[in-house]
């Protein structure tokens, strides 16, 4: 049975939101022995992805921050790893529904995470044994209406501002995936 370790990230906004990656991300991912790491979006700069490719290789996809200079990244991936299928997504679900909750939020400060993950899962039709997701920077690990979400919140800031950002782990075979929310600390 063959065991895969992956790292997680999402959300590095760099260098709209950090200088540069957090330099405990890179020690945790190589710490970690990462095989694969899956960035769920809002990269920013291409800077970010050929750093992360220093410690493994890197699958991603377009957040509502990567229009320019990563518009060949897609949406959505799928992905096989040990016999499961993983789909991985920014969750912004595209123009309206990005506007729809900054709405949303202007209005009535609503914690509605959930429905970030309910947004992820549609955009996938086909039967998943994990989606990941990134956008909200609120880090989740849950099923959310029967489905297997995983959010490693955002490397760069935390959606709750007094909490420290972080990054992920899975770590997958042919039984079963496991999950852990690593938070960024100094």
């Amino acid at each position: 049975m063959s065991t895969v370790r992956l790292g997680v990230v999402a959300d590095t906004h760099v260098p709209d939101r950090r200088r540069r990656l957090h330099p405990n991300l890179i020690a945790g991912l190589r710490d970690a022995g990462v095989e694969m790491i899956l960035h769920a979006g809002d990269i920013s700069v291409q800077g970010v992805l050929r750093e992360l490719e220093e410690i493994a290789p890197v699958v991603a996809v377009r957040g509502n921050r990567d229009w320019f200079p990563h518009r060949d990244l897609p949406m959505k991936r799928i992905l096989q790893v040990s016999g499961k299928r993983i789909g991985l997504t920014h969750g912004h679900g595209g123009l309206w529904p990005y506007l729809s909750d900054k709405l949303r939020l202007l209005i009535r400060n609503p914690r509605f995470y959930d429905d970030y993950a309910r947004r992820a899962v549609v955009m996938f039709p086909e039967a998943l044994d994990l989606v990941v997701f990134g956008h909200n920077h609120a880090p989740m690990n849950k099923a959310v209406d029967g489905h297997r979400m995983f959010n490693p919140g955002s490397a760069a800031l935390h959606m709750e501002r007094h909490l420290p950002p972080s990054y992920g782990l899975l770590t997958v075979n042919s039984r079963k995936i496991e999950g852990e929310i690593v938070y960024l600390e100094g």
